[in-house]
């Protein structure tokens, strides 16, 4: 399995940096970067995560794990605070909100390892609450809990104020709930935060004027299958096409089932912003058509996450099982929710598709993410 994971990363790694370099043919003209500008630095990113994630696997979890894990949960939640009062010299902004440490040449979005602790603060804490052989009324549980999910709803006010990043937050949700499936919590307890989360939801997509007009925008392209009523009262037949859905649904079109070929793909040349980044499925889908998305998908799902499941099965300590479940719903969440904005199924999230889209942060804390894997993987046997 530890092979199995490696190998799979590197070569999802390996596709990433062609897309990289593929794909930004648009934002190299336009910005009058050098032509290898992207593919050498998602080359460094890749190599430095790989290393990463092998020197990771060697170290001994129970001796690192919990004192790693304030660094990355606090620690992350900390730069994420602190970079909306970092001068403009130290930190880049993006939709709205500063996300990204310059350190260089290169920079670091504090959240993408804020997620990796996230992960690990959920496995050490939640199995010290919940016990597969125990079952408890409901209200113990939401008490049980009250202290934890208290942090983590000021965790997600912090990156939706700080960060303007609302869908991290609904991935990380989505995380948690799976979580407490897996660790013992009651279907109860499940539908209580379910409908704690939708409120959220809609409570914050109600006091943003600009996340309301872009799910409207993503309406019209849904408005054929809408009932007349719901388009004239929400006078969608106004709105402008969705532009991001229209052409990535080109992409996928014209992609066909072989597609065609690398480099010769049309919609990157200025119709899809940014494409090497959150539409990269899209460009992929186009220069390598439904052989190449269906050979990437099955690398990721029997590559990567079954075996991380497998792991997650077969060791003993809980926390570590739980972890490794964390980690295999985080990158199918990420996928997934990615894939269905592409797909013009949700709203463009912004979310990164984890191995394949240029960015150091997200190619760094993939590695990581599974470094900590391939070593929990090593207690198997011992």
């Amino acid at each position: 399995m530890q092979k199995k994971i490696f190998y799979s990363a590197v070569f999802l790694f390996a596709v990433g940096i062609v897309m990289s370099y593929s794909l930004s043919t648009y934002t190299i003209l336009h910005f009058s970067y050098q032509d290898y500008h992207f593919l050498f630095r998602q080359f460094i990113a890749v190599i430095v995560g790989v290393l990463l994630m092998w020197g990771i696997s060697q170290i001994d979890m129970d001796k690192y794990f919990k004192k790693l894990m304030p660094y990355f949960f606090l620690g992350s939640l900390i730069v994420i605070v602190a970079l909306y009062w970092a001068p403009e010299s130290m930190a880049t902004s993006a939709g709205g909100a500063k996300r990204w440490l310059r350190l260089g040449a290169f920079s670091i979005a504090p959240l993408e390892f804020f997620k990796i602790g996230f992960v690990m603060f959920l496995a050490i804490n939640l199995t010290k609450n919940f016990r597969l052989d125990k079952k408890v009324e409901l209200k113990s549980e939401i008490v049980s809990l009250l202290p934890y999910l208290g942090l983590i709803v000021m965790c997600y006010g912090a990156i939706v104020v700080f960060q303007n990043d609302f869908g991290q937050v609904f991935v990380m949700s989505l995380i948690l709930c799976m979580m407490l499936i897996f660790v013992g919590g009651s279907l109860r307890m499940m539908l209580v935060l379910l409908v704690g989360i939708m409120m959220l939801v809609l409570l914050a997509v109600g006091l943003s004027s600009r996340r309301i007009e872009r799910i409207k925008i993503w309406m019209v392209g849904l408005r054929d299958m809408l009932p007349s009523g719901i388009t004239q009262y929400l006078r969608l037949d106004e709105l402008p096409e969705p532009y991001q859905l229209y052409h990535a649904g080109n992409a996928i079109w014209n992609g066909g089932f072989f597609g065609n070929g690398v480099g010769d793909g049309v919609v990157k040349l200025g119709f899809l912003s940014e494409a090497h980044t959150d539409m990269v499925l899209a460009g992929l889908a186009e220069e390598f058509g439904v052989v190449g998305i269906f050979v990437v998908l099955s690398v990721f799902v029997f590559g990567i996450l079954f075996p991380i499941l497998k792991i997650a099965n077969r060791v003993e300590n809980r926390t570590y099982s739980l972890y490794c479940i964390g980690i295999a719903f985080l990158l199918f969440f990420s996928f997934f929710v990615n894939a269905m904005g592409v797909a013009g199924l949700i709203p463009i999230k912004g979310i990164a598709v984890p191995f394949l889209s240029y960015g150091g942060s997200v190619t760094l804390a993939t590695s990581i993410a599974l470094g900590f894997v391939l070593a929990i993987s090593k207690k198997i046997a011992s």
